[in-house]
């Protein structure tokens, strides 16, 4: 099932897209709440075609976890060498957006945005030192993420990585939760990132480092996982501070990340006044 947040008429909904029509799920509180609840609502008698709906982000997780360095391109491209664990850092719920809205910032805040093509793992079961075989059962589902950054902050006087990734509109999300069901191989997606036209991502998710089992009873070791929390899993090779010379997102760009099997992931990019 492709689930998904949207609105008609400045109703927030939950659906489900089956080709280019959207059904409407008979569940009034959000995605979130219907994950947490162990359950997926039966269709209501609503339905409207897709691109006349407004699509949002398909949930705001608990909280977002996200990984560094788990493509070992990515790794050297930026000069270092691949973790021996996986690095875990969180980015705020703050900064979630859906498709088509704007990733924005201030120019007096930074001037070197970065994409990040992520596969995005939406936790479905409490987790809590999961065996490694057992990990893939607390998945509820997956979705498209763009770790938006801000290299200069990131590489800058802070030393660390939170306000660099968790600015507002830093963590764009969606299009839908394909659940899992249907994604019998999450290890086996093209992932890709287009700026503009030009590709500048084209990875596989076979590539990770830490696979999504890894992940999960590793991280479950040491934070426990909830129903609607998400895991960012790494980006592969491509991102624009490792280029010569270096790209990054400017006022007026669309960059899109596309994950197989679940789909496309688009924000416009806008620099705000100060």
């Amino acid at each position: 099932m492709k689930l998904i947040t949207f609105s008609v008429n400045g109703r927030s909904r939950i659906g489900e897209v089956e080709g280019e029509t959207v059904y409407t799920l008979a569940w009034q509180d959000s995605m979130r709440q219907m994950i947490r609840r162990s359950l997926v609502a039966g269709r209501a008698y609503e339905r409207f075609p897709l691109d006349k709906v407004t699509v949002h982000a398909p949930l705001m997780p608990g909280k977002i976890l996200a990984i560094g360095l788990n493509y070992a391109d990515h790794a050297k491209e930026t000069g270092k060498e691949p973790p021996a664990a996986p690095l875990i850092f969180a980015k705020l719920t703050s900064a979630v957006v859906g498709p088509n809205e704007p990733i924005t910032w201030h120019e007096s805040i930074t001037h070197e945005v970065d994409y990040e093509g992520e596969l995005a793992v939406i936790i479905g079961r409490r987790a809590k030192n999961v065996p490694e075989a057992e990990a893939i059962d607390h998945v509820f589902g997956y979705t498209c993420a763009n770790d938006v950054s801000a290299r200069d902050i990131q590489f800058g006087p802070d030393g660390q990585w939170t306000r660099a990734k968790g600015l507002d509109t830093f963590c764009p999300l969606g299009p839908w939760i394909v659940t899992k069901d249907e994604i019998a191989g999450p290890h086996a997606l093209t992932i890709k990132t287009q700026l503009n036209s030009k590709k500048m991502q084209d990875g596989t998710t076979a590539d990770m480092l830490f696979k999504i089992p890894a992940l999960i009873a590793y991280i479950s070791k040491h934070i426990t996982l909830e129903p609607g929390d998400a895991i960012l899993t790494g980006t592969p090779a491509g991102v624009g501070r490792a280029r010569k010379p270096a790209v990054y997102l400017k006022d007026g760009d669309k960059v899109t990340v596309h994950i197989e099997g679940i789909g496309d992931l688009t924000n416009p990019c806008r620099v705000l006044p100060d």
